[in-house]
């Protein structure tokens, strides 16, 4: 998979926090705490992909289905999120790993730091005390990077992941420029990212997309772009780009 450069990270401006890089094979983070912890960021990294590298190798349906995979009570617990997360959406369980990698490496740093955010290729996990704004990429709409979506402090972490058909370099059966899910689980708001995704075929889909995609359990709130069509559902706050 060739690698694209996050141009994205150059608009990220994590009030109050230090800003660091953590890449480890093709994991690519992201993150924003306290103070510097790329020494402590890494080594979770690391034992994350021993984990899931060698489930996957015993595993490979694990990695290329696009369909709830069962998985066993013995799996790691990452493989096992990603699995639940892949059955609540109805996709293929690697639909969550950049979402179920950003939350597992956010709460490894949370001893450490008052505030932490981890940012996995347009996938975010926050655990905050004061309130942010994660702005949607949409690639070609002429949405993109005018809206942001407004969190309020949580202190025991919330997730905004997004897949597009156009940005990136993730799978998608459908045509929105933005799929865009927040939850409280980063596995599932990667996968129900993923079904959002799946759902949009014209501008027409979105609002109806959004609505099954909060139907889910544990959803909080979606928004979907496709083109100039913009629809949202859930308990999910907009706002203009300053």
């Amino acid at each position: 998979m060739p690698y694209e450069p996050r141009i994205y990270r150059d608009h990220v401006d994590p009030a109050g926090l230090a800003r660091f890089e953590v890449v480890f094979a093709e994991t690519d983070l992201f993150v924003a705490a306290d103070r510097d912890l790329t020494e402590e960021a890494l080594r979770t990294v690391k034992e994350l992909r021993r984990g899931l590298d060698a489930y996957v190798a015993a595993h490979p349906r694990f990695a290329e289905s696009l369909a709830p995979v069962e998985v066993e009570p013995s799996a790691p617990a990452i493989v096992r999120e990603m699995a639940e997360a892949g059955r609540l959406a109805g996709v293929g369980p690697l639909a969550a790993v950049a979402g179920a990698v950003a939350e597992a490496v956010a709460r490894a740093l949370a001893p450490l730091s008052r505030e932490v955010i981890v940012e996995n290729g347009g996938d975010v996990y926050l655990i905050t005390r004061h309130e942010r704004a994660v702005r949607i990429d949409a690639g070609g709409s002429p949405l993109s990077g005018r809206v942001t979506v407004r969190l309020g402090s949580a202190p025991h972490g919330v997730a905004v992941c997004t897949s597009s058909a156009t940005v990136g370099p993730s799978l998608s059966l459908g045509s929105a420029h933005a799929a865009t899910v927040v939850a409280r689980s980063g596995a599932l708001a990667d996968a129900a990212a993923s079904m959002l995704g799946n759902l949009v075929h014209r501008p027409s889909d979105v609002q109806t997309a959004v609505e099954r995609v909060v139907a889910v359990p544990g959803v909080l709130g979606a928004v979907a772009i496709a083109g100039e069509t913009m629809a949202a559902a859930g308990e999910i706050s907009l706002a203009p780009v300053a």
